[in-house]
């Protein structure tokens, strides 16, 4: 009378790796979603270095952006720049829309961290600017 059935062993043990076979399942769709968010994760962080590079350098920037004000073309328009430690402020009641195009086609192809730029047209060929680029 207190014998075991063979059938409710095999049962119990088909029930039992039934549900490792989920459990296996479930768990390999986690590992691969693991594995895309690491990846993206990891395309993040390459992305956040190159960009820690380009724009923290202090030095880079500031020689890069002296470069481009000493260019005759854009020298020749009397520019009132001040210079901080941590920024550039350069500005110009009336400047040339020839001189102006060049030096923001300069400034803006290039990773300079701008905090303000303002320009009002006065005329058909000038205009006033404000910009400020930190450091």
């Amino acid at each position: 009378m207190n014998h075991i059935n063979p059938l409710h062993i095999g049962g119990l043990l088909g029930v039992i790796i039934l549900f490792l076979f989920f459990q296996l399942s479930g768990a390999k769709s986690e590992f691969k979603e693991a594995g895309h968010e690491y990846k993206k994760s990891e395309k993040v962080a390459v992305t956040l270095s190159s960009l820690k590079t380009v724009y923290a350098d202090k030095k880079k920037t500031k020689k890069a952006l002296e470069r481009v004000l000493s260019l005759s073309s854009i020298k020749q328009a009397k520019l009132t720049i001040d210079r901080n430690k941590n920024s550039f402020k350069i500005s110009s009641k009336s400047i040339t829309t020839e001189v102006l195009n060049s030096l923001m086609g300069k400034i803006l192809n290039d990773s300079y961290k701008i905090t303000y730029l303002k320009i009002k047209k006065l005329s058909d060929t000038t205009a006033s600017l404000s910009l400020e680029i930190q450091l």
